[in-house]
């Protein structure tokens, strides 16, 4: 099967601030992540990792460069699209640290709070909550509230209202960071199986070495720019 790009950016740049306050974050960041691929981003605490990914997610606006999100170029120094909340909701997936499940809503209400939103209906919307909560095997969780979970089922809610709206990207911001080992590479298998089963890229930051085997690739950012390391390297972190 060939490869298809899910993310491409071209000499993307992002600054804070301006004259004697100016901070240099990302300079001229070029890189392509295909369809199916987990990739993890790491690099030193204060070195643009979220910055990065939030950019990619439509978020917060570049300075200067280009994104393509699957065949569409979503950014060329400026937004190309006049809804970029559209491009969030309907390609890409957030999955975080935290699980920022609405507390006030059951397991069921808070996956299919964004396909609603979408205006999938609420049967169809439903329907396809309950698929993946069986498929992440916590369907009997379906009308608990998050206070009744453990947190690794509660990241599987997480992860589950991530791809509700079938996106072609998912962003994940250390998932595993508030999880056990155990509970840690099971997410990240997880994550794994979906990449393969629903030909997703998938983008993780992490500090978390244990998860690091089961990327395809490492990508750091060094320099403000970005390079790519095999996972088998060593001493990377």
């Amino acid at each position: 099967m060939n490869k298809q790009s899910a993310i491409k950016v071209q000499n993307l740049v992002k600054h804070f601030g301006k004259d004697d306050n100016l901070v240099r974050v990302i300079e001229n960041a070029s890189f392509e992540i295909q369809k199916g691929e987990v990739v993890a981003l790491i690099a030193p605490s204060g070195a643009g990792k979220t910055t990065l990914l939030m950019m990619i997610g439509c978020v917060i606006e570049p300075t200067s460069g280009e994104i393509w999100l699957g065949k569409n170029k979503v950014y060329h120094d400026k937004w190309l699209a006049k809804d970029t909340r559209r491009i969030r909701r309907e390609k890409i997936g957030f999955i975080f640290q935290a699980h920022y499940l609405v507390p006030f809503l059951n397991v069921l209400e808070n996956i299919t709070l964004l396909p609603q939103a979408n205006k999938v209906s609420e049967k169809e919307a439903q329907k396809k909550a309950m698929e993946l909560l069986k498929y992440f095997e916590i369907d009997d969780k379906a009308y608990n509230m998050s206070s009744q979970l453990s947190g690794g089922q509660n990241q599987r809610v997480a992860i589950a209202r991530a791809l509700a709206n079938n996106p072609e990207i998912i962003l994940a911001d250390e998932p595993t960071a508030a999880l056990d080992g155990e509970r840690a590479v099971s997410v990240i298998k997880m994550l794994k199986k979906i990449a393969a089963e629903q030909n997703v890229a998938i983008i993780t930051v992490t500090h978390d070495e244990r998860i690091l085997p089961y990327c395809d690739r490492i990508m750091k950012i060094e320099n403000r720019g970005i390079v790519f390391h095999d996972v088998d390297d060593e001493g990377i972190l």
